[in-house]
C-alpha cells in the first residue's frame, strides 16, 4: 500500500519544528511558555518539559528582564511585532547565551491576544564583535576621563574624595533629568490622547503607554536611589515635625487599594506624638512594603498595617497572610536584585525591600521581617527624633 503523502508531510513538519536552525517559544497571554522546540531546549539547556509554564522574563539576565518590562513587553503590545531583538538568556549552568528574537502577537477577530509567537536566533559570534567594540570604545574614553580628572586634580588641587564627590553627584543628576524629561512628554502627550475621541483600539493603547510610563518612572527612581546608595551618597533626607505623619500614610495605602482591585487593606493607626521624619521616604518604605505584600500575600485575605507612636518609637507594620518565605530567601531578603518565587503579577527589579531597608537605616531605625503559616510581617521601628549625623 502505496506510503500517505499528507502523513509524511505532517511528520516532516513535527521534525522541522523541533529540530529547527532557531528556537521557537509560543507564550500566553501573560508571557508564560506553553509550548518550545528541542533546538531552544538544547540551546538553553533546560528541558521542554521544565519550560513548560517559565514566563519568558524569568529566563532573561538582569539587563534583559529590564529591557523586557520597560520595551519590549509595552511596544509588542502596541505594534503587534518585534524583529531583530537582542538578549541575553541564562542557560541551565548559569551561562549568558546570547540570541536576537523576533516576535508576533496572534489576536482574534475582536482583537484579544490569543498567545505570542517568538523566534530565537544565535548571536555570540554577532555580540562578541559588539561588545569587542563598546570595550575599545570605554577603554579609550576611560582614559580620556581620567587623563582629564587628573589635569583638573592638578590644576584646582582638590583632594580625589571631592573628585569623586562631584562625579557622583553629576551622574545622579544626569541620569534622572535625561530619563525622566522624556516620560514626562509621555505622559502628557497621552494625557492629551485621552481627551481627543479615539477608537477603542487606540484608547486601549493610549492606556497602555500610560502603564508603562509609570512602570519606568518606578523602576528610575528606584535605580536613582539604589544609585545613590552604592555610590556612597546614602539617602538624602528632608527631617522635620511640621506636619502629622498620618494623612501621608492614609494617601498611600487608599492609592494601592484603588489600583489593585480585590485586595483590602485594613489600617489602624495610632500616632499620638510627633515624628520627626522625611515623611515622602516613609511613604516611599511603606509603599513598597505594602506593594510587596500585594504581590505576595494572599489575595482572599486582607493586609494589616498599623502605625503607632509608643515610649518615644514610632512603629510601622505591614502583615499579610499567605505561603510564608523560605529561610535561605530570609537570609538575601534586604539585597538588591532579589526576588523570592516570581508571580504573573509581579514586575520590578528585586529593588523594593532593599531601598525600604536603606530607607530604615538612615532614620536611624531597623526593618525586620518575621514569617510564618500565620503571617509575613514587615516591622519598621525608628527613634521619634533620630540621630543626625
Amino acid at each position: 500500500m502505496p506510503e500517505d503523502p499528507n502523513s509524511t508531510f505532517a511528520e516532516d513538519l513535527a521534525e522541522l519544528y523541533e529540530n529547527a536552525p532557531c528556537g521557537y517559544l509560543s507564550l500566553r497571554p501573560d508571557g508564560r511558555i506553553f509550548k518550545s522546540n528541542l533546538t531552544f531546549s538544547r540551546w538553553i539547556g533546560v528541558s521542554q518539559l521544565d519550560l513548560l509554564d517559565k514566563k519568558f522574563s524569568e529566563l532573561l539576565t538582569l539587563s534583559g528582564r529590564m529591557f523586557y518590562e520597560t520595551h519590549f513587553s509595552p511596544l509588542l503590545r502596541m505594534q503587534g511585532f518585534l524583529e531583530e531583538v537582542a538578549f541575553d538568556f541564562v542557560t541551565g549552568d548559569g551561562k549568558k547565551l546570547p540570541v536576537l528574537a523576533n516576535a508576533k502577537e496572534r489576536r482574534d477577530d475582536d482583537g484579544n491576544l490569543q498567545f505570542t509567537r517568538v523566534v530565537i536566533f544565535p548571536a555570540a559570534q554577532r555580540r562578541r564583535y559588539e561588545r569587542d567594540l563598546v570595550d575599545k570604545r570605554i577603554a579609550a574614553e576611560g582614559a580620556k576621563s581620567e587623563a582629564i580628572s587628573e589635569r583638573m586634580l592638578a590644576e584646582a588641587g582638590l583632594s580625589e574624595e571631592l573628585a569623586i564627590a562631584e562625579l557622583r553627584e553629576q551622574f545622579i543628576a544626569v541620569l534622572g533629568h535625561d530619563l525622566r524629561n522624556p516620560l514626562a512628554s509621555m505622559e502628557g502627550g497621552s494625557r492629551m490622547l485621552l481627551q481627543e475621541d479615539l477608537s477603542p483600539r487606540a484608547q486601549t493603547i493610549v492606556t497602555l503607554m500610560q502603564g508603562s510610563v509609570q512602570r519606568m518612572s518606578g523602576l528610575i527612581d528606584n535605580v536613582l536611589d539604589f544609585a545613590r546608595g552604592r555610590l556612597g551618597s546614602g539617602f538624602a533626607l528632608r527631617l522635620d515635625a511640621d506636619e502629622l505623619l498620618d494623612p501621608v500614610l492614609k494617601q498611600i495605602a487608599e492609592e494601592l487599594q484603588l489600583g489593585t482591585p480585590g485586595i483590602s487593606i485594613e489600617t489602624n493607626f495610632n500616632i499620638t506624638e510627633k515624628v520627626y521624619c522625611d515623611r515622602d521616604r516613609i511613604g516611599q518604605m511603606v509603599s513598597n512594603l505594602l506593594g510587596n505584600a500585594i504581590t505576595y500575600g494572599d489575595a482572599s485575605r486582607p493586609i494589616r498595617f498599623s502605625a503607632g507612636t509608643k515610649s518615644g518609637v514610632l512603629e510601622i507594620s505591614v502583615a499579610n497572610s499567605g505561603v510564608p518565605i523560605a529561610q535561605e530567601a530570609m537570609e538575601r531578603l534586604f539585597q538588591p536584585f532579589f526576588r523570592g518565587g516570581v508571580r504573573a503579577s509581579q514586575q520590578g527589579l528585586g529593588l523594593g525591600l532593599y531601598i525600604a531597608s536603606e530607607i530604615a537605616k538612615a532614620h536611624g531605625g531597623t526593618l525586620v521581617v518575621t514569617s510564618s503559616s500565620i503571617e509575613t510581617r514587615f516591622t519598621f521601628q525608628m527613634p521619634l527624633r533620630p540621630t543626625t549625623k
